[in-house]
């Protein structure tokens, strides 16, 4: 019940993050690399995924936790749209980035989240270059995010090494 419980929690979580956006097009600037980041390496690979696999199918069923929802589409069609490869990246992302910072000190951690980032990008980038052209792609996909991303990044390094008395009672290692 308590391992349901925070699975609920964390789509709630992620939620938000999507929708504390800067509008962008095509691609909106969000708080979801953030909250991925945080919960792979606070609560590790299984429980980080089990919770992104939950609000994409949230998602998918229609309800808006994506940004940009309803306005921008729901369920699948959204899915299927220019985030799509960066929802993927996500879910890659935090079972990647959850194995690689597991016993990891602060650098083991940021480079396990550099890792998930840079399996973001890449699902990202390919799909969007569906989308758009091919010459628009680096500047409309990467170059606006990754300084806020290495930002994001920085802050939940940091923040997770602040906290970890509070990390083992998540992870029930107390």
């Amino acid at each position: 019940m308590r391992l349901f419980a925070g699975i609920v929690t964390g789509v709630a979580l992620m939620t938000l993050a999507a929708h504390t956006q800067i509008p962008f097009w095509p691609v909106p600037m969000t708080l979801h690399t953030m909250a991925v980041m945080a919960f792979a390496v606070l609560l590790g690979p299984r429980i980080a995924t089990a919770i992104f696999v939950a609000y994409l199918g949230a998602g998918a069923a229609g309800l808006p936790v994506f940004s940009g929802t309803p306005e921008r589409g729901l369920g699948l069609a959204y899915m299927v749209g220019p985030t799509g490869g960066y929802l993927l990246g996500f879910l890659l992302a935090s079972a990647l980035t959850g194995w690689l910072a597991l016993g990891r000190g602060i650098v083991g951690r940021t480079l396990a989240m550099l890792a998930g980032l840079v399996v973001i990008y890449i699902c990202g980038l390919f799909w969007l270059a569906q989308f758009v052209p091919a010459n628009k792609v680096f500047a409309l996909g990467f170059a606006p995010f990754v300084l806020g991303d290495l930002a994001k990044i920085g802050i939940v390094a940091f923040g997770a090494s602040a906290i970890p008395p509070l990390l083992q009672r998540l992870r029930g290692d107390a």
